[in-house]
């Protein structure tokens, strides 16, 4: 096959750059560069400029630094603090008790910041130390920290969907939609698991709550009104088609500067912090996704994404068979590659076999989420893994083995996907149209 000497020398040149530690986005950079010089008679550096300019101009794009903004701001203030005390009365009766708030918690904060690792930095900093002081089991506590908090790439706002969406030139907002019942079923998954472990498990002997009235209750639910409120005007305005996502973003970074304010935990020093962490973590996803670009580009010059699709159809594989492949194939490479740029990596080669297949791109783009999420917990480079053994001190083996059931919940939830396609396409399909789309 004539593809497989270009192929040999993309990934050659790319695991070459990734393993000197050459960032992630100027090693795609450096890929494309050497494709097009060698497979292509236009000017490197000429096709390089203009396609990272026209890739880099959306305006869909803005809502990236935006959520990212709207995230560091709630992760800088008191909200993690107030959360707990909002949720643990309502948790403490469940089966598994406290440790639900791990999951409720990551699922709240999700939909108010876009980041895997924002959702378990602030959940994490609020839920250890109140379980650890309360005797609950720590393999449970990590695990579902670990898994629950990957639920911030899928319900909205997601960084995830936003960069899958700009890739394939899908409706962002659509997309976020699309995340909404499937985050709150593994969600529900993950509380299933609580459940049943704390009945079977002879650890499972924390020290119990107080009784608190139904009143009391209601009192400390006080505590999560405002970030509830921010929620329903960020999602609510995409559901409702009074804002496209970017516009919501733009509404979400204005409320929780109001939140940060009223909380009184709004200083210069937390606004500077919080923007400059912002423009940090914006700026290494525009450098992938500039790289990613690039590299799509010289690869459509080799012609090695059609080749790879015409190859893969010339197996006659089923719509199922081909997902079973990908499935695999995107956690062997999570292994080794973050979930954005797993995405912008594959898509290229990917989309076209999608589309030949009559798979609804929206549909994929949970799925992708999904298995991007079993990422962030699977060694050696799970991020998830990576922040909380800075935040446990635990050995990484623990941590993992900690996880290990949250991941095979991801897989169970795969199959969910593909039994009820309905999950990711009903709420899209049923979107107000508004303005802008």
């Amino acid at each position: 096959m004539e593809q497989l000497i270009p192929i040999g020398i993309f990934l050659f040149v790319l695991f070459l750059l990734l393993g000197s530690g050459v960032w992630v986005g100027l090693a795609l950079m450096g890929v494309a560069y050497v494709g097009m010089e060698l497979f292509t008679s236009r000017p490197a550096g000429d096709a390089m400029i203009t396609k990272i300019w026209s890739s880099s101009s959306s305006w869909t794009l803005t809502a990236l630094p935006l959520f990212i903004w709207m995230g560091e701001i709630l992760y800088r203030t008191r909200l993690s603090e107030d959360m707990f005390r909002g949720l643990s009365p309502w948790m403490a009766r469940l089966p598994g008790g406290l440790v639900h708030t791990n999951i409720v918690g990551c699922t709240v904060f999700a939909a108010v910041s876009g980041s895997s690792a924002a959702t378990l930095t602030t959940v994490g900093k609020m839920s250890i130390p109140e379980l650890r002081r309360r005797h609950y089991p720590e393999t449970m506590v990590i695990g579902t920290l670990a898994g629950a908090a990957t639920l911030g790439l899928m319900i909205p706002p997601s960084l995830t969907l936003i960069v899958y969406g700009v890739t394939i030139n899908e409706s962002v907002t659509k997309l976020f939609m699309a995340g909404v019942l499937p985050g709150l079923v593994l969600a529900l998954m993950f509380m299933g698991y609580v459940a049943v472990m704390s009945w079977v498990s002879k650890d499972f002997n924390p020290t119990p709550e107080p009784h608190m009235s139904f009143v009391e209750k209601l009192k400390n639910s006080r505590f999560l009104i405002p970030v509830i409120c921010l929620i329903v005007v960020v999602i609510g305005s995409m559901y409702m088609g009074w804002a496209t996502a970017t516009e919501a973003a733009a509404f979400g970074v204005i409320g929780s500067l109001i939140l940060a304010a009223t909380q009184g935990s709004l200083s210069w020093g937390t606004f500077s912090e919080s923007l400059m962490g912002a423009v940090r973590t914006s700026a290494m996803i525009a450098l992938i996704l500039a790289g990613a670009s690039f590299l799509s580009l010289s690869m459509g010059f080799t012609g090695i994404p059609r080749g790879l699709a015409d190859l893969i159809a010339s197996w006659e594989l089923s719509r199922f068979q081909l997902i079973m492949a990908l499935l695999v194939f995107y956690i062997i490479l999570g292994c080794f590659l973050d979930g954005i740029s797993s995405v912008v990596l594959t898509m290229a080669v990917v989309e076209p076999m999608i589309r030949a297949q009559g798979i609804d791109l929206i549909w994929f783009g949970i799925f992708i989420v999904v298995v991007v999420e079993m990422a962030q917990i699977t060694p050696p480079i799970g991020f998830n893994l990576f922040v909380l053994q800075g935040m446990t001190g635990h050995e990484m083996n623990f941590i993992a083995r900690a996880a290990i059931p949250m991941f095979l919940i991801m897989v169970v939830m795969v199959f969910v996907l593909i039994v009820f396609p309905e999950l990711a396409t009903w709420l899209p399909d049923n979107i107000r149209k508004g303005p802008g789309g």
